[in-house]
């Protein structure tokens, strides 16, 4: 017989390819036995197929305990044999058994392998495994089904002051401060609580004028020309208003009439109960209007800033519910709504902040913590596979489907988000289609040989002696 110039290469090509065709080649040296001898139990290291052994043990390359071969399948009423092949080199082919030059069996290949053998995807073939390598390859597979879509976004998040409860105090007047009643960083105020103490040249002054407006009105209430009563009310009311206006409370006012003399230094009182923030007012100091005493802050409802990447945003809503935990407080949760993003995206980080309004009674949340985000979307239904059945190859994701009784195919998958429980199938796969979920890069490789093989070796090449 005559090999064809890739015979030889082909060998060495088989040789790395490792348990599909040297399994096959020691199950076909098992075989070949002395005909009318009995048959006796040959094993086999599985990581190395050519270490062959009468007796059980262990392998002297990987200590790995050798397995017993395979049996050959007997030709049956079901199973035709089309052709028997040579195996350390699939393209010489025989019509019946032969041996090669190596004293080799040449293998038998069945009508059901060779028309199964083709596949769809190019550059992939069907791949057929016993029961034994199915088990030592622990092949094990999953179906599909239809399932409640449901996409984790797991991120952190910082707490932030609400900016709508965040308050600034000034003046509106200039003064000097006589007092502090607040001298601290973070301490909680009440609504109504005096902060500090001002004494102001132009308070003192329109104090006086209120006294000399208030005592005028009252003398000239009850004259009998209309006008002048009138008058000297409006003045009193003038008077009133600006007070009003630089911020004085009416009981201040009531307490001016009453006393009937003008006080040196007037309280300055919180608009707004809550934490002093910052505290920029100090003993002594000279304020006006354009200088900030406090900051006050209202930490009963507070935001998160959270962090998304711009490749989730498609899932993220205004509306949608968040969970929010923190790590010194294991068991405890709050839940608030997204209610605001952020219209641009931070260059260094690549992510969006996501707003999320949470209630915070106790304050057990504190400004500038961080916190553990879960925002979940939901996506309706539809067909999922598990992660670990996906083959992503590059250009495609491929899948391998368990047709039964050892039968894999390769099948080109279009895939959807991730979710939960592994992938959204959007097209390639139907509901109850049962997948390879472990093992299957190693169906991948097997059936990129056979493929490769496959195309090589189209010449249907004569064993020796059996010439026609």
């Amino acid at each position: 017989m005559k090999r064809t110039a890739f015979a030889w290469p082909l060998v060495g090509l088989c040789a790395l390819a490792g348990s599909g065709f040297l399994t096959n080649a020691c199950r076909g040296r098992e075989q070949g036995q002395a005909e009318g001898g009995a048959q006796t139990t040959r094993y086999h290291c599985v990581m190395h197929p050519h270490y062959i052994s009468d007796k059980p043990g262990d392998c002297p390359i990987c200590s790995m305990k050798l397995v017993p071969l395979e049996a050959s399948p007997k030709p049956s009423a079901e199973r035709r044999i089309a052709y028997y092949r040579s195996p350390m080199d699939p393209a010489v082919r025989s019509d019946r058994p032969a041996k090669d030059a190596m004293g080799m069996d040449f293998i038998p290949v069945y009508a059901d392998e060779v028309s199964g053998a083709a596949a769809s995807i190019p550059g992939r073939a069907n791949v057929t495994l016993s029961a034994e390598k199915r088990q030592v390859l622990g092949v094990r597979s999953e179906r599909v089904e239809r399932d409640r879509l449901t996409r984790v976004i797991r991120t952190v998040g910082r707490v932030a002051v609400d900016e709508r409860r965040l308050h600034h105090i000034h003046t509106k007047y200039d003064g000097y401060v006589e007092h502090l009643y607040v001298d601290f960083t973070g301490k909680l105020v009440k609504q109504g609580e005096p902060l500090l103490s001002i004494y102001s040249p132009d308070l003192v002054a329109t104090q006086q004028e209120y006294l000399l407006a208030y005592q005028a009105h009252k003398r000239m209430a009850d004259s009998g020309i209309p006008s002048v009563a009138q008058g000297s009310l409006d003045l009193l009311e003038a008077t009133r208003q600006r007070l009003l206006l630089w911020d004085l409370r009416t009981e201040d006012i009531e307490s001016l009439e009453r006393a009937g003399k003008v006080a040196r230094a007037l309280d300055l009182h919180a608009e707004v109960g809550g934490y002093v923030v910052q505290k920029m007012a100090f003993h002594g100091m000279r304020v006006t209007p354009a200088d900030p005493l406090f900051d006050i802050a209202d930490l009963s409802h507070v935001w998160v800033l959270a962090d998304v990447y711009e490749s989730d945003l498609p899932l993220v809503r205004v509306g949608m519910e968040s969970e929010l935990t923190v790590p010194y407080l294991p068991g405890k949760k709050w839940r608030g709504p997204v209610t605001y993003l952020d219209p641009t995206v931070e260059v260094k980080t690549r992510t969006v902040k996501v707003r999320i309004e949470l209630g915070n009674q106790g304050q057990q949340l504190k400004p500038d913590m961080f916190a553990d985000v879960v925002l979940r979307a939901d996506l309706g239904e539809g067909l999922v596979v598990p992660e670990s059945a996906v083959i992503d190859s590059g250009d495609r994701k491929l899948v391998f489907l368990d047709r039964g009784e050892g039968r894999f195919e390769p099948r080109e998958v279009q895939l959807g988000v991730k979710v939960a429980k592994g992938f959204q199938v959007l097209s390639g796969l139907a509901n109850g289609d049962s997948v390879v979920v472990s093992a299957n890069f190693l169906l991948d490789s097997e059936s990129s040989l056979r493929a490769a093989l496959s195309a090589m070796g189209t010449p249907e090449l004569q064993a020796p002696g059996h010439q026609h």
